[in-house]
C-alpha cells in the first residue's frame, strides 16, 4: 500500500515547499516512546510515558484476536438485533466510524452509538429497540463518565423491569480498577473487557474500545490490525510535520472534505482538537462543513481529502478548483475499507508529531474539567433558568449573529454548539447556517451537538487560540426522562451542561452568545437560517450545499 499522503504535486504550500524539518529524529524518538519529545518536565514526561501504548496496539491486540472473534460468534449465536454503545468522545467516535464504514455483517447486530443527554435522542433510540434482543456496550476509560454512567443506569433499569437480575445483555469496556469494572462485577455483566491502561481515550481506536464493537458487527479484526501494522510510520510523521508547517504559515484550519471514509472527520476532529488545542495554541479541525467554491474560503485553510476507492467522493473538479486557487489540498488514498486501521494510526502519529512541533502535550486535556465543574455547581444550586443573566437571545437575532461573525479578526472561526436533538433535519439546517455565515465572512465554521462536542472540541474551545465566535443553541425538551439515582432528569442535566460550558467560555474571555430556539428546535433553526440570510442579501441565495 502506498502509505504516503499526496503532498506537493497535489497541494500548494503558499507557493513554496515546507521548511526542512528533521522528521527522522522525530520518528526515532516517537518509536522509542521518548517523552522528552513533548516536554522537558520530568513529572509530565512520566505521565506521557503512561499514554504511549497506542503506538503498538496493532501488536498488543493481535494477541487477543481469537478472544474478539469468539465474542463476535457468540453475539451472532445469541441473535441480537441491535448493539447500543453508551460512551462519549474517544469511546464513541471510533465505533461510529467502524459502523459507518463496514455496516453490520449478515446475522450481526447493527451498532447504534448513543453519546448524548438529550431526552429526544435517547427516546428516539429506545423506541426502536426490542430490549430482549439488544446488547448494551458501556464504554468509559475512567469508568466515571457522567453521561455514560447515567445512560447505563437508565437502560439497566429497563432491563431489570424485564426480570433480568444479572445484566446478561451488558458488556463493559474500561481500564483495570475503575468503578465501571467494579460495577460490571456487582451487576453481573455478561463480559467486562479491561483495556491496556497506557492508552488515552482519543488514541484508543485500535484497542478494545474500537475492536469489541467491531467484532460484534462482524469486522475482520485481523485485516483491520494488519493494515495498521503495514503502515510506514514515516507517513504519519510526514503528515503531522506538514500540518504543523502549514499552521505556522497561517493555515491552521484543517478542513475535511466530504465523502471518503464516512464519519472519519468527526473522529479526527476529536483527536486533533483535544490533543493540540491548549496553551493558546492548536490546529482547528473543520468537519461536516458544506463544500463551497474556492472564493468563499480564507487563506487560513488546508483541505484534507480521504479518497476511498470503495466510497468514491466525486470531488475531482472541486479539488482541482481549490488547488488552482492556491489552497493546499492533502490527498490520502484509501485503497480498501480495511485500510481504516492504518488511517487511525496515521492520524494518531500525525497528531502526536504536530503536538511536538507546536510545543504542546498532546496527551492531556487541562481545560476539560472547567465545564464539568461549572455544570456541577449549577446542578447543586438548582439555577437552570435559560434566561439567567440575560444570556438568551430571541430566535430572530440573525443579524446579531452575523454581525458578531463579521466583527471577528482575520483567522478566526465560527463555532456552533447545538444542545438539541441530533437528527438529519437539524444536520441540514446547521449546515445552512454554516454556509450562510461563511459566505459573507470567509470564516471557517464548525458545529457540534452538545454535550457530545464537550468530549471532542471542548478542550480546543477553552484552551486553544482565542480566535473563535461561539453560538450556543438550546431549546425546550418536549418531554424529559428521569435519571435513576439522580434528583433531576436528562433534560435538566443537558441544560446544566449547556449553561456550564457557556460560563466556562465566558470565564476564559471567549466571545460567546446563546440563542434559545423555543419549543421546536427544528422550526427555530429554520427561522434563524432565514434571519441570517435576510440580513445579508448575497447570502440569501445560498443552498445547503454551499451555495455560490
Amino acid at each position: 500500500m502506498d502509505s504516503a499522503p499526496r503532498i506537493g504535486a497535489k497541494a500548494r504550500f503558499l507557493n513554496q515547499p515546507p521548511r526542512s524539518i528533521d522528521q527522522a529524529e522525530i520518528l526515532r524518538r516517537l518509536l522509542a516512546k521518548d517523552a522528552s519529545l513533548w516536554t522537558d518536565d520530568p513529572e509530565e514526561q512520566a505521565k506521557i510515558r503512561d499514554r504511549l501504548g497506542w503506538l503498538t496496539l496493532h501488536d498488543t491486540m493481535a494477541v487477543r484476536r481469537a478472544e474478539l472473534e469468539a465474542l463476535g460468534q457468540e453475539v451472532r449465536a445469541l441473535g441480537y438485533q441491535r448493539a447500543v454503545l453508551l460512551g462519549m468522545g474517544g469511546s464513541s467516535l471510533a465505533p461510529e466510524v467502524l459502523q459507518a464504514t463496514f455496516g453490520a455483517a449478515p446475522g450481526r447486530p447493527e451498532l447504534i452509538v448513543l453519546d448524548t443527554t438529550d431526552p429526544a435522542s435517547i427516546l428516539a433510540v429506545e423506541r426502536t429497540l426490542d430490549p430482549s434482543r439488544t446488547l448494551f456496550i458501556v464504554s468509559s476509560k475512567s469508568g466515571t463518565t457522567l453521561e455514560t454512567i447515567s445512560l447505563f443506569r437508565y437502560f439497566a433499569a429497563k432491563a431489570r423491569a424485564l426480570s433480568r437480575a444479572p445484566l446478561e445483555n451488558f458488556i463493559a469496556i474500561t481500564d483495570p480498577g475503575t468503578p465501571l469494572e467494579e460495577l460490571a462485577t456487582e451487576q453481573r455483566f455478561w463480559r467486562c473487557f479491561l483495556n491496556p491502561p497506557d492508552v488515552g481515550g482519543r488514541y484508543s481506536a485500535l484497542s478494545y474500545v474500537g475492536l469489541v464493537p467491531a467484532a460484534i458487527i462482524g469486522v475482520d479484526i485481523r485485516l483491520l490490525l494488519d493494515s495498521a501494522r503495514n503502515l510506514d510510520p514515516k507517513a504519519g510523521v510526514g503528515l503531522g510535520a506538514a500540518l504543523a508547517e502549514l499552521a505556522g504559515n497561517g493555515r491552521d484550519k484543517i478542513t475535511f472534505l466530504p465523502g471518503g471514509l464516512p464519519g472519519f472527520g468527526a473522529w479526527a476532529e476529536q483527536l486533533i482538537a483535544e490533543s493540540t488545542g491548549k496553551d493558546g495554541k492548536g490546529l482547528i479541525p473543520v468537519d461536516g462543513e458544506p463544500l463551497g467554491r474556492p472564493e468563499v474560503y480564507g487563506d487560513d485553510r488546508v483541505f484534507v481529502r480521504m479518497r476511498a476507492a470503495h466510497h468514491p467522493d466525486g470531488l475531482d473538479e472541486q479539488v482541482q478548483a481549490l488547488e488552482a486557487a492556491g489552497h493546499p489540498v492533502i490527498t490520502i488514498d484509501v485503497p480498501d475499507a480495511y485500510d481504516l486501521g492504518a488511517e487511525f494510526l496515521r492520524w494518531e502519529i500525525a497528531t502526536a508529531t504536530a503536538g511536538a512541533l507546536l510545543g504542546v502535550n498532546p496527551f492531556d486535556e487541562p481545560n476539560v474539567q472547567e465545564a464539568k465543574d461549572a455544570t456541577a455547581a449549577i446542578l447543586a444550586q438548582g439555577s437552570l433558568d435559560p434566561d439567567v443573566g440575560g444570556e438568551t437571545l430571541t430566535p430572530h437575532n440573525g443579524p446579531l449573529v452575523l454581525a458578531a461573525a463579521q466583527g471577528a479578526s482575520r483567522g478566526s472561526y465560527f463555532a456552533i454548539q447545538a444542545f438539541i436533538q441530533r437528527k438529519p433535519e437539524n444536520d441540514e439546517l446547521l449546515a445552512r447556517i454554516r454556509a450562510s455565515v461563511r459566505f459573507p465572512t470567509r470564516l471557517a465554521t464548525t458545529s457540534g451537538y452538545g454535550p457530545r462536542y464537550l468530549h471532542s472540541t471542548g478542550q480546543l474551545h477553552k484552551g486553544g487560540p482565542d480566535r473563535a465566535v461561539f453560538l450556543q443553541l438550546t431549546a425546550d425538551d418536549p418531554e424529559d426522562l428521569p435519571m435513576p439515582e439522580a434528583p433531576y432528569g436528562f433534560g435538566t442535566l443537558k441544560r446544566a451542561q449547556a449553561l456550564g460550558d457557556f460560563r466556562a467560555l465566558q470565564s476564559k474571555g471567549r466571545r460567546v452568545m446563546r440563542l434559545h430556539l423555543g419549543a421546536d428546535a427544528t422550526a427555530g433553526l429554520g427561522r434563524l437560517v432565514d434571519s441570517i440570510q435576510q440580513s445579508a442579501a448575497p447570502a440569501a441565495t445560498l443552498t445547503s450545499q454551499g451555495g455560490r
